[in-house]
């Protein structure tokens, strides 16, 4: 199994990186890694969603269950099916002198065909881009909006 970890400081505050991180369906409007987002079931703080995203010009397609504590502000995911064979991984926000520490871990596993040790490192170089990617247009949409008003 792979861990991935990816931050970046947000210059917004706390509560509105948490409430734009959260509304997971507007992704595919900021995100040009993810191309489409179903929300399967909503029931309270936990989600069943169905992603679709693209990693290297290949479609990636999973569903996860995600759990979303706004006290504690962060979200815990773990797959339910898809092209990975494990993936699961935390979301955390702290608020910070420059604004709101963001972070996205992630552990997976994908198996590969005839993957050896060289694929493998590449996969593991492309999700770290993947969420980092993520993050920075978490990052622009936020810091953008702010710009704007």
């Amino acid at each position: 199994m792979a861990h991935v970890t990816a931050s970046t400081i947000i210059k917004a505050p706390l509560p509105e990186v948490f409430r734009v991180a959260k509304d997971v369906e507007r992704f595919p409007q900021f995100m040009p890694d993810v191309r489409s987002i179903r929300i399967l079931e909503r029931s309270g703080p936990r989600l069943t969603v169905e992603w679709v995203g693209v990693m290297q010009g290949r479609k990636i397609r999973w569903v996860e269950e995600e759990a979303w504590d706004d006290a504690a502000h962060r979200s815990a995911f773990r797959l339910v099916e898809g092209d990975f064979s494990k993936f699961e991984g935390t979301w955390t926000f702290e608020a910070v002198p420059e604004g709101t520490s963001t972070t996205l871990a992630l552990d997976y596993e994908m198996e590969l065909p005839l993957a050896g040790a060289l694929l493998a490192t590449l996969l593991k170089v492309l999700v770290r881009k993947n969420l980092e990617s993520m993050l920075a247009s978490l990052k622009s949409e936020l810091e953008g909006a702010a710009r704007a008003h």
